[in-house]
């Protein structure tokens, strides 16, 4: 890929300025590499940059939440590192290589994208199918990934048989189904009520820490970002910006969701992300 001939900046973690950019990530399986990431789109008079310059490394393995307010760029930034754009200027580099759309990364949109003359269970098979998965082990392999997403006895439903919050809950088992080592999530509960919307929030935290997996997960919410993120980016308003790079406090695991939402970590991180979100806004 071409590399970029203007000087970059480099994001700082928790505020605190750091020298020049570090390496690549080493092509290491879930890395993410960003280096002087801009996007534009339009010509001439209507041309817009919708985000950048953005430099961000993360590791094998974290749970990145990009936040901030609408048509900051998150969801530009998370097509980038699906690989359904290409980057105006600016190197993007998924596990050392090039990211391939349906390949390097599951993912999950706002709305399910289910197929719906398909079975919950059909569809779970189709996406096994293109994974690669032999026909006589996706059976067990469905079984497997609708009991981690907690569905049980419901693949031979169809999808309007099932709540909005059960068709995710799918979406997140189809994006599982390949073997891939980085999952993103633009959205995935934002039209949900708010009861399973923080169930689902449940899940996906218990579901990241058993499969160790990298996930970029965008939102608006600070609450949502405090509660799932190992590292949380605010991002400016357009052209989207890095304005807070911070790592949680939080541990991944020993606490419960109720714990975790009551304890004085979860609080302090939260008014922090907020406050972010509304500086960088203005």
């Amino acid at each position: 890929m071409s590399s970029s001939s203007k000087t970059k900046e480099t994001p700082t973690r928790a505020s605190v300025p750091t020298a020049a950019p570090a390496p690549f990530a080493g092509g290491r399986p879930g890395s993410i590499s960003l280096r002087g990431v801009s996007q534009i789109y339009g010509n001439g008079a209507d041309k817009v940059t919708a985000v950048g310059p953005v430099d961000l490394e993360v590791e094998p393995g974290e749970f990145l939440v990009l936040v901030g307010a609408s048509g900051c760029g998150k969801s530009t930034l998370l097509r980038l590192i699906a690989g359904f754009e290409q980057p105006a200027e600016g190197d993007v580099e998924i596990s050392g290589g090039t990211a391939i759309p349906g390949t390097t990364a599951g993912v999950v949109f706002q709305q399910p994208r289910l197929f719906p003359w398909r079975t919950v269970g059909g569809n779970v098979d189709l996406a096994l199918k293109y994974a690669g998965v032999p026909k006589d082990q996706r059976p067990a392999r469905r079984r497997e990934l609708l009991e981690r997403v907690g569905l049980v006895d419901v693949d031979k439903r169809r999808i309007w048989e099932i709540s909005g919050g059960q068709q995710q809950r799918v979406a997140i088992a189809r994006a599982l189904a390949a073997e891939t080592s980085l999952l993103l999530l633009d959205e995935p509960f934002a039209a949900l009520d708010a009861l399973t919307r923080e169930r689902l929030q449940n899940d996906l935290r218990t579901v990241s820490v058993e499969l160790g997996r990298t996930n970029v997960f965008v939102t608006h919410s600070a609450e949502e970002a405090a509660f799932l993120g190992t590292r949380i980016v605010v991002l400016t308003k357009r052209p989207g910006r890095i304005a807070l790079d911070i790592s949680s406090p939080i541990p991944r695991t020993g606490l419960s969701a109720e714990e975790l939402r009551d304890s004085p970590e979860y609080t302090v991180l939260r008014t922090q992300v907020h406050e972010a979100i509304k500086g960088a806004a203005e």
